[in-house]
């Protein structure tokens, strides 16, 4: 059965996520960018928290974590690579690892790229791919390089379209507008950069998204797209190079 996930603004811009298994009723939290509206969540459905993930050492996903633990004294689940600079973890994965979340398994995936050590969990019909696949984007390459960015990206495409992505910010309208300049005869981009602004004009949020939303509009999965190729001059380009060139123009959007 696919996991109940709960959205929680946090900070200005960014969002954690409770994931409940349905079958046993046990609750994760992934990332913790600040307490209070994780805790007041958790009060208003009256949940107690099993488990908590993250995803990478940056502090936006991190602080809130210590005020978390003196209410809900869950065990922390968090990448092996990066344990030296991570709160203290309970459980050190590394990718390819799995374990049972209830009655859901989840897999752990190394996405370098954003930071070297960033993980996603994946299972339940979800991905929590924090800032590595974004929505309409990709997370800013302050540590890996572009190749490995690339390959992290590449990873989400043999999931199933129908996954629901649970990325870390409220970045998609800023994404949106950077992505039609580099694919500017993609329908379905136009029609998901107006619905963006709806959404955000009424105040909802655009994450969670659909990986099968990401496939047809996010450019730094489309780097394969020949059409996106002759947009930035390079018809006939390798998809990791078209791809450093979307993220380098991002970077000087």
């Amino acid at each position: 059965m696919p996991l109940e996930i709960v959205t929680i603004p946090c900070l200005s811009d960014n969002y954690a996520f409770l994931a409940r298994d349905p079958g046993s009723g046990r609750v994760a939290l992934i990332d913790v960018p600040e307490a209070d509206p994780i805790l007041a969540e958790l009060a208003a459905r009256g949940w107690s928290l099993d488990e908590i993930w993250i995803t990478h050492h940056h502090w936006d996903h991190v602080q809130g974590l210590a005020e978390v633990l003196k209410a809900h004294a869950a065990p922390v689940t968090g990448a092996a690579d990066d344990a030296h600079r991570l709160p203290p973890l309970d459980r050190a994965v590394s990718d390819g690892d799995s374990f049972a979340f209830g009655e859901t398994q989840i897999q752990v995936w190394d996405v370098s790229g954003h930071t070297v050590g960033h993980i996603a969990f994946i299972g339940g019909g979800a991905a929590f791919t924090a800032d590595s696949l974004m929505a309409l984007g990709c997370g800013r390459v302050f540590e890996g390089t572009h190749s490995q960015m690339h390959r992290s990206l590449e990873k989400f495409k043999a999931l199933p379209r129908e996954t629901i992505v649970c990325s870390g910010h409220e970045y998609t309208a800023a994404n949106g507008a950077f992505a039609v300049t580099v694919d500017p005869a993609n329908p379905a981009l136009a029609k998901r950069i107006a619905d963006t602004a709806a959404a955000r004009a009424a105040g909802t949020p655009t994450v969670p998204s659909v990986l099968g939303l990401e496939l047809d509009t996010n450019p730094y999965l489309r780097a394969d797209d020949p059409g996106i190729a002759e947009a930035l001059g390079m018809p006939g380009a390798a998809p990791v190079d078209v791809f450093s060139e979307i993220r380098t123009r991002k970077d000087n959007f």
